[in-house]
């Protein structure tokens, strides 16, 4: 069974920092592209940040980057989202997904076919 796991959401203040991380478990997903989207209520769910198979190329909206970095462990098929900087707008439920199909990374939801659960953050003001 295809599973991921995120883990490392919480309630923070404004200005503080936030490492999430996503195990992923049933599968080989060191040749897969990983990638983290994010969904506030009442908002469609959008890219937050995209990592290539072998970490080397990275890819972020112009609303994260230079806060936020992903990262990778393909040992410990875990993917990592360190977030700095944190701002009220930045609450949503975040999402680990992986896809199969692409290994240079993608922004596009569509590309991804394994997802997390998601967890809460929560920025206060």
């Amino acid at each position: 069974q295809v599973e991921l796991v995120e883990s490392g959401g919480g309630l923070v203040q404004a200005g503080d920092s936030l490492r999430m991380s996503c195990a992923a478990s049933g599968r080989t997903f060191s040749s897969d592209a990983m990638g983290w989207f994010r969904q506030a209520p009442g908002k469609e769910r959008e890219f937050v940040a995209a990592i290539s198979w072998s970490g080397g190329d990275t890819y972020y909206p112009d609303s994260v980057k230079g806060r936020f970095t992903i990262s990778r462990d393909n040992a410990k098929n875990t993917v990592y989202l360190q977030m700095n900087s944190l701002a009220p707008e930045d609450t949503a439920v975040y999402y680990c997904a992986s896809s199969s199909r692409v290994i240079f990374g993608t922004t596009s939801i569509g590309e991804y076919d394994y997802w997390g659960q998601g967890t809460q953050v929560t920025v206060s003001s």
